[in-house]
């Protein structure tokens, strides 16, 4: 039994640790005539350490490794030292000296620039550890650049060639997930959930005592029978997490992490994934509503029970394998929202949101073959399993809006205003309140001769929902939704006067600007949307530039623009202090050729938001969204750059040190 959940133990732990991640950014400092220093900075999550350089040989711990190879134009001076001093002392596991490094850890190499300019390629790897585990060992590819004292635009080139200049030579500071842990953990969280709600389906939750029946009848007594049981619930974690991990990978290896990247960017922002993923969740919801019923093909579920009937491990798969293809029709749905959903986080998030979902799936098989008497606690079957299924059914059809929703952003359709989403959602909630009354009736229902206190519970929960979505219709923030709600901008009638959208204002700033007749910023700013544009602007005004990395399909974005940029002190400095410029990663605008972008890989970029996406990828290492620079005079960064963090005086610090520090350039 301890060896049993020793194991479950471990698996929850990986998902856990997996999602903790170290944030690099580099900068490169000019020291002399042709002279600079690279500087490497490394922000260590909270309670864990990374180990130095070393090294320690095949016996002790992973050090952490940089290695530069210089490009045509640059040579190295020397090698990488470490400027944080570690923490030594004598480990007993390893049996050697080690230095760990918590917080932050800075690393320096000094180069020489030989030519005009060049780029130096930066390979990365460290582990984490606390005091209990350590994470898998992470890398990262970085290609810095070295930077001209006197790059200047010649007379020459095309507003294209200056901005792929500009994204080619300036300063970078990567991180590898801009929304944070915080992102990562709503999705495992989420995923859980949704795995403990499949088991409560018509398809599955009858399956679960005679299935540990069959375990603890079988031959071997009652331990086996656990042990096969625990297997049985591994192999249905397998089952679930490895085909999308091999694909994942798959996909890496062919292509790198820019192949990636683009896939999944394409599957969160195009028309067409969006479109077909808001049909699927509706024909998904039909079927829970039980219009029809989504099955695998009978050959193949006969099939592979034909083969549990085996003896050994192979039946343990098998039987693992028919309860998957047996229970689609319920969890295919569920499975569909769980991967749907983590499309657009990094590279991990669909195997980590799968591995979090197909192990709170498992878990009660396990658990129940262990302690068997609470089997006989567990409910009968009957109709209320009918209305979990229904009510799942609801909500898969309120959040199939949101892919239309960020569809008509992207593309700018003007089909899904805000008022239209709310008015949706509102009338879907009020049904689903209704249906938990008994007001309405589905074809596989029961009857329901009285509402039970449970029930009635949840119809109180979702008609206070509807109750506090009603003010939105009329321009109320909602700040509770403003992730998953079309931007106030969208409204065309707000009634609530002095709302945060009342421009708190008049500007300055020139009456055309590029893309601001189809792109707004919240709360009444007004900005820019074009970071030459922007940065004209602000040499003029003698202001420093806010740069805000955003997407009209990112959640974190608007949560942000709603809990954190409504604070009445981050609103005023932002008004009053800094120019705005917003770039939208996902937009599809097409630009005409002369604004067209090129890349290293030969790659033409044409649309508004692939050009912004391949700046912030080039310049910053930014691959999620949202990600706030503060530049000051010529490009350079004020302060290191922020993400997702939904603490409001931490941003208005933020905001303040990147005044103190463009004051300091003068």
């Amino acid at each position: 039994m301890r060896t049993i959940l020793t194991i479950w133990a471990a698996m929850l732990t990986c998902v856990a640790a997996t999602a903790q991640q170290a944030t690099w950014t580099h900068r490169v400092e000019p020291q002399g005539a042709d002279t600079y220093r690279i500087v490497l900075e490394a922000q260590i999550p909270a309670r864990y350490h990374m180990y130095d350089m070393g090294p320690y040989g095949a016996d002790g711990p992973t050090a952490t490794t940089i290695v530069l190879t210089p490009g045509e134009g640059v040579a190295l001076e020397g090698g990488v030292k470490l400027l944080t001093p570690p923490h030594r002392y004598h480990d007993e596991m390893f049996d050697m000296e080690i230095g760990t490094l918590e917080n932050k850890a800075v690393f320096e190499q000094q180069v020489r620039l030989t030519g005009s300019r060049g780029t130096v390629e930066a390979s990365l790897e460290w582990m984490l550890c606390d005091d209990r585990s350590c994470t898998p060992p992470d890398d990262l590819q970085l290609t810095i650049r070295i930077p001209q004292h006197d790059a200047a635009q010649t007379a020459d080139e095309t507003p294209a060639e200056e901005t792929a200049r500009t994204a080619q030579t300036a300063p970078a500071a990567p991180a590898k997930d801009a929304a944070g842990d915080k992102g990562m953990w709503t999705l495992i969280i989420e995923a859980v959930l949704w795995g403990f709600a499949a088991l409560l389906t018509p398809c599955v939750f009858p399956m679960v005592p005679m299935t540990v029946s069959y375990f603890l009848k079988g031959e071997g007594g009652p331990a086996m029978g656990r042990l096969r049981a625990a297997l049985y619930g591994l192999f249905i974690v397998a089952l679930y997490t490895l085909p999308i991990a091999a694909i994942i990978l798959i996909t890496r290896a062919a292509g790198g992490d820019a192949v990636t990247a683009d896939i999944f960017n394409w599957l969160a922002t195009h028309w067409l994934p969006n479109v077909i993923f808001f049909a699927v969740f509706m024909l998904f919801a039909a079927s829970f509503f039980g219009a029809f019923e989504i099955t695998m093909p009978s050959w193949l579920v006969n099939k592979a029970d034909a083969k549990a009937d085996t003896k050994g491990l192979g039946g343990i798969f098998f039987l693992a394998l028919t309860l998957v293809l047996v229970s689609f029709s319920c969890t295919g749905p569920i499975v569909g929202s769980v991967l749907i959903k983590s499309t657009s986080g990094e590279f991990w998030a669909p195997i980590l949101t799968m591995l979090a979902f197909s192990l709170a799936f498992a878990l009660p098989f396990t658990l129940f073959a262990l302690f068997p008497s609470v089997l006989k606690k567990l409910p009968k079957s009957g109709g209320w399993l009918n209305s979990v299924k229904v009510v799942i059914g609801f909500v898969e059809a309120a959040l199939g809006f949101k892919f239309l929703s960020v569809a008509d952003q992207t593309y700018h359709w003007g089909l899904m205003d805000r008022e239209i989403y709310l008015a949706i959602w509102i009338v879907v909630f009020s049904l689903l309140g209704l249906y938990l009354l008994g007001k309405l009736k589905f074809a596989h229902d029961s009857d329901l001769p009285y509402v039970g206190v449970g029930r009635l519970a949840l119809a109180i929960a979702v008609f206070s929902f509807v109750v506090y979505m009603i003010p939105g219709m009329w321009g109320a923030p909602l700040k509770g939704l403003s992730g998953y709600l079309p931007p106030l901008t969208t409204q065309d009638f707000v009634l609530t006067p002095g709302s945060a959208e009342t421009p708190a204002a008049a500007t300055a700033l020139p009456q055309k600007r590029k893309y601001a007749d189809f792109l707004h910023l919240p709360h009444g700013l007004e900005g820019f949307f074009d970071l030459a544009e922007a940065e004209a602007y602000a040499a003029q005004a003698g202001k420093p530039l806010f740069i805000d990395f955003t997407g009209h399909g990112c959640v974190n974005c608007r949560e942000m623009e709603a809990r954190v940029w409504s604070d009445p002190e981050v609103l005023r400095i932002l008004r009053d202090d800094y120019v705005i410029c917003a770039l939208y990663s996902d937009d599809k605008k097409q630009l005409p050729e002369s604004e067209w972008v090129t890349t290293d890989g030969g790659k033409v970029l044409k649309s508004l938001g692939k050009i912004n996406s391949y700046y912030a990828r080039k310049t910053y290492g930014a691959n999620a969204q949202p990600y706030y620079i503060l530049q000051g005079r010529d490009g350079k960064e004020l302060v290191p750059p922020r993400g997702y963090d939904l603490d409001a005086e931490a941003f208005a610090e933020f905001l303040r040190a990147g005044l103190k520090a463009y004051a300091a350039q003068r």
